[in-house]
């Protein structure tokens, strides 16, 4: 795909006012980094509030007497279970259990939710949603919105000195503060923080009103990365993709047992024979031995140079200060503190396997 046929972000004008260095993802167009540069970038937003340009990712409204009905069907979820503003990570599943995408369901009303899809499955979303929709009752309605992300523990207070209160949201709540708007206490970083989804000439007013406070920048892509890198969270097309399942990725907490045995959602049967026989192999975090980072793709052995698993994301964590990594291994060889060897330039590089998150989570919970 060449640049000219790379999607722009609404707010692309602003982004290239502020400096950012652009680069492709998931088909768009993606700051990658401002003038501050990525450890600076990272490191603020874990001390202060980073602002971040998601647009790329997409929101879709659910609305309907079935939506319920649909959505139980294509997530392991129980959305009547769900409390208004009540929000659940969760996935869209194949008939195998691998994971389609991750996705974040919020009930607004009795019958209607927000989803927030990945941009790289955006389309692939619809159209599965879409397809599943025909036996139901209920509509699906792609939202044309800019959708920014502030995150760090001065989010809350960089937000508030503008008039957006946030004291009735914990995390995982999702509201409609005004007409047109989605806002979660939500985030992709391991901080608090909120994403907030809204008409674009609404948007503009709020990016220059949030950057007047210098506990605010503009955090591009590759900081994103580390920071959630760091937090042990997962990116889709890396760490989880159709091939991997919701218990080989450590991802069963958000399946609820009464969910997994009622069975109701696609790939209910394949994912009961996974969890009955065990995975065999887990994502796992990887803590290299020195400064050089391993990376998405690399190779990982045992002691006795037998094939051990791979990285599937990996780099330096600015606020740890070391590398860090994830990946999978054979289960195994999954526990804290096992030894393994990546494959690094033709050298092997001691890697041991380490605790998930990196840094604490340090989300608003009550």
């Amino acid at each position: 795909m060449t640049g000219a046929d790379l999607k722009k972000l609404p707010l692309e004008d602003v982004h290239i006012a502020a400096g950012a260095r652009f680069g492709p993802f998931a088909g768009w167009s993606m700051p990658i980094q401002y003038p501050a540069g990525v450890m600076k970038e990272h490191q603020h937003t874990r001390d202060h509030a980073g602002l971040f340009d998601i647009s790329h990712m997409r929101l879709f409204e659910v609305s309907g007497p079935g939506a319920t009905d649909l959505l139980a069907k294509a997530c392991p979820l129980d959305p009547a279970a769900l409390d208004i503003s009540q929000s659940k990570y969760t996935f869209f599943l194949d008939d195998r259990a691998g994971i389609i995408d991750d996705l974040i369901v919020t009930r607004l009303a009795p019958e209607r939710f927000m989803v927030v899809a990945n941009a790289g499955n955006a389309a692939v979303d619809e159209t599965h949603l879409k397809g599943l929709a025909a036996g139901f009752d209920c509509n699906i309605e792609a939202l044309d919105r800019v959708f920014l992300a502030i995150q760090g523990p001065q989010a809350a207070d960089a937000l508030s000195r503008i008039g957006i209160e946030t004291e009735k949201l914990i995390f995982m709540t999702g509201i409609e503060p005004r007409p047109g708007w989605f806002m979660s206490r939500s985030g992709y970083t391991g901080e608090d923080g909120f994403e907030i989804g809204l008409p674009e000439d609404d948007a503009r007013a709020l990016v220059n009103r949030l950057l007047e406070d210098d506990r605010l920048i503009w955090v591009g892509l590759a900081a994103r990365d580390s920071l959630r890198l760091e937090a042990g969270l997962c990116l889709h097309g890396q760490d989880i993709t159709p091939d991997i399942d919701p218990a080989s990725a450590g991802l069963m907490w958000a399946i609820a047992k009464p969910v997994r045995e009622a069975g109701r959602f696609i790939g209910a049967e394949a994912l009961k024979g996974v969890v009955a026989a065990g995975p065999s192999e887990r994502r796992v975090g990887l803590k290299p031995e020195g400064r050089q980072p391993v990376r998405n793709g690399t190779a990982l052995f045992d002691d006795a140079g037998n094939p051990a698993g791979r990285v599937t994301s990996g780099g330096f964590g600015p606020s740890v200060q070391h590398p860090v990594a994830m990946g999978y291994v054979i289960a195994a060889l999954a526990k804290p503190g096992t030894r393994v060897f990546a494959e690094v330039r033709g050298a092997r590089i001691p890697v041991d396997v380490h605790p998930l998150p990196f840094t604490p989570h340090r989300y608003r919970k009550g």
